[in-house]
């Protein structure tokens, strides 16, 4: 049994927030390069270049990317062989995303949903914890803004609409978004589960590595038309017009109950912002 001490956690927590607001991934950066070359619109372009520059600053200077420097999500895998010690957990966590905030100079952006009283230190964190096998903890940071967040959706369709019936949901998700979760965007599919776990699909889908294909043949298919016809909406970067509405489509799917069918649309900005580390 191994021993990882409490605090470990607290400091890993601490650099990635930091790290996630200032470092735009290499395979958002590929992505933004990419997408310079296929979109046709001058001011769509202009914008693209635009964001590739503000990264550029963000990493050189040590600033956020952007002003909204999100709700932390933090995902969790616990190696079963390992023994955590000197505290708790989700308090450790907490800790490491108050001091990030802090000495990063991020934007405290939580707070009471109905007074809109600022918790003053970022947390509390949205914490997913999973157990698994081996005897290391990974982390995983990623700070999720507010303008995308607020145009995710979560939908129980019928069985009987079938894949069909899935497109529309996310294109038109996407199309009645507009301009509102700063595109372009990476699209966040998740189906089956329940109400809850589709969700929680959706979200982990944003993590994966753009550019990285799907395992699954018909969901990597499935990826690749909705791609298509996302980019045919001409929404473009901004909401500006152009070719260029999303970098990427990403979808996780598992088995749902017979009597349903649970589709979840998690929409993430052009600051696509996740870090990690293996302890």
């Amino acid at each position: 049994m191994r021993e990882i001490h409490i605090s470990q956690i607290t400091a890993a927590v601490r650099d990635l927030c930091i790290k996630a607001n200032t470092h735009l991934g290499e395979d958002v950066l590929r992505a933004f390069a990419q997408a310079i070359d296929q979109e046709v619109s001058p001011t769509g372009k202009d914008i693209l270049e635009k964001l590739v520059k503000n990264a550029r600053i963000a990493r050189e200077e040590g600033i956020p990317i952007c002003q909204d420097t999100g709700f932390a999500v933090v995902f969790v895998e616990v190696g079963q062989e390992v023994r955590l010690v000197g505290g708790d957990l989700k308090e450790a966590i907490n800790q490491g995303v108050r001091q990030g905030y802090e000495e990063g100079y991020l934007r405290k952006s939580v707070c009471h949903p109905f007074t809109r009283k600022n918790t003053g230190d970022n947390t509390p964190t949205v914490i997913h914890l999973d157990i698994v096998p081996g005897d290391s903890v990974r982390l995983i940071v990623a700070p999720k803004g507010g303008g995308s967040e607020n145009m995710s959706r979560v939908t129980m369709l019928t069985p009987a609409v079938g894949i069909q019936g899935v497109k529309d949901f996310v294109v038109q998700r996407v199309k009645e978004s507009g301009a509102n979760p700063c595109p372009p965007t990476i699209v966040g599919v998740g189906i089956g589960g329940t109400f809850e776990t589709t969700a929680l699909l959706a979200k982990k889908a944003l993590l994966r590595p753009i550019g990285s294909e799907n395992p699954d043949p018909d969901l990597a298919a499935l990826e690749q038309e909705l791609y298509e016809e996302i980019n045919a909406l001409g929404i473009g970067p901004q909401g500006l017009g152009g070719r260029i509405t999303s970098l990427a489509v990403h979808v996780n799917m598992m088995e749902s109950h017979i009597a349903s069918l649970p589709v979840a649309v998690n929409i993430q900005c052009h600051a696509a912002r996740h870090k990690e580390i293996e302890l």
